[in-house]
């Protein structure tokens, strides 16, 4: 009878006894709802009201890109149609008829927000604003952003137009790993041509001038709304994002969500640090297995662990592997033994695979006269012999 062990290993590191005397503060943010999410893992480093559903503004602009992007060529001409041009301000004040390269408008709508460009790239791309709402709904929900409804490309309210910040969050996420969406909003301005006129565009994310690192991503405004922000930076290795929505209204608001966005980031690049947990191959133990020439095989974790933490979580990670102390052969390389789970605190975060390094063919009295008896009659498998062996 198989018996399972459970072996505990605290990561423990030594600091002076006070340091951790008092909490690491937290952010203060008049946002409404707010996230920090860690790019490389998707871990939430803090969080207020994040899965509240919310009017998000023009931040659904980066959604609009990114469904632009993946099935839009960029080269197409765009014609400009009497519904997108006469859209709510901010307008680029495209006229019916207007000729204006997909790729350019992409600058518009990302830069300067205007929101006849995204009616103008929505009628292009999807065939109508209602079509291209819903294949942004759809992408949503493909990547995880469960808990949002599209209903105009631009962010003006509409019905039941919603997000959160944990679902702008990862669409955020997902918008940063396609090169095409980072060349587009890194730039600080660009000129764009028509056949009737010349319009510069100027990109209003104040983010990209004013925090180091700053990497991306747009802003957003309604009176439904109030004044949001997806923000994006990179110091070092550590690539974070935030959302804020609804900082504020009116000027006060305005530069309010700059100020929210300011004091997330910082609080996550100076609080939290990655930690190696576990290293993919690693042995986790060994193991005894019967009945096999191979009397022992060697546990590996199927992959590795890196997490961001913040000091006091440093001192309270814990990994406890789950396996079992002795197995029948056979054992096929790769299969699963055991489960290693990380913990912090008492809060599960993860379970890994913990596999077999080598296989274990089984080797007793049975099995060898199988081989036996099948080599002398030539058959290559013992299964087409109509005999069968007691169980020894």
């Amino acid at each position: 009878m198989k018996k399972l062990i459970t072996l505990s290993l605290l990561l423990t590191f030594i600091y002076p006894a006070n340091i951790y005397a008092e909490e690491t503060k937290k952010p203060e943010v008049n946002a409404h709802g707010a996230i920090i999410m860690d790019y490389k893992t998707g871990r939430v480093l803090w969080g207020k009201n994040e899965n509240e559903p919310m009017s998000m503004a023009s931040t659904t602009k980066i959604m609009t890109a990114i469904v632009a992007l993946e099935n839009g060529n960029m080269d197409d001409m765009v014609t400009v149609s009497k519904l997108a041009a006469a859209s709510p301000n901010v307008q680029m004040h495209l006229t019916p008829g207007e000729k204006i390269r997909l790729g350019d408008l992409m600058y518009a709508l990302m830069y300067t927000s205007y929101n006849d460009a995204a009616v103008a790239i929505s009628e292009h791309v999807g065939g109508s604003v209602e079509n291209f709402c819903k294949m942004m709904t759809d992408k949503a929900k493909e990547i995880g952003a469960v808990n949002t409804l599209f209903e105009t490309p631009s962010g003006l309210d509409k019905g039941d137009h919603h997000s959160t910040a944990y679902d702008l969050a990862i669409i955020a996420k997902y918008a940063l790993d396609n090169e095409e969406f980072m060349s587009l909003i890194s730039g600080s301005e660009k000129v764009v041509r028509t056949e009737r006129r010349e319009y510069y565009l100027v990109n209003k994310n104040r983010l990209l001038r004013e925090f180091k690192g700053a990497n991306g991503m747009k802003t957003g405004f309604t009176n439904k709304a109030g004044h949001c922000f997806v923000g994006t930076a990179k110091r070092d290795d550590m690539q974070l994002i935030t959302v804020v929505l609804a900082s504020g209204w009116g000027s006060k608001g305005r530069e309010q969500k700059w100020v929210d966005t300011k004091r997330l980031m910082n609080y996550g690049f100076e609080n939290y640090e990655y930690k190696e947990v576990i290293v993919k191959d690693d042995e986790a133990g060994k193991i005894e297995v019967y009945r096999s020439k191979n009397t022992n095989i060697p546990a590996l974790y199927s992959e590795g662990l890196i997490i961001p933490v913040n000091k006091e979580e440093l001192e309270i990670i814990s990994v406890h592997e789950e396996i079992p102390e002795s197995l029948k052969a056979p054992v096929v390389l790769g299969d699963k033994l055991g489960t290693a789970k990380v913990y912090l605190g008492d809060q599960l975060y993860t379970e890994i695979s913990i596999i077999a390094s080598e296989g274990a063919e089984r080797h007793d009295l049975k099995t060898s006269l199988e081989k036996v008896i099948s080599s002398w009659i030539g058959l290559s498998t013992w299964a087409d012999v109509k005999v069968e062996l007691p169980e020894f």
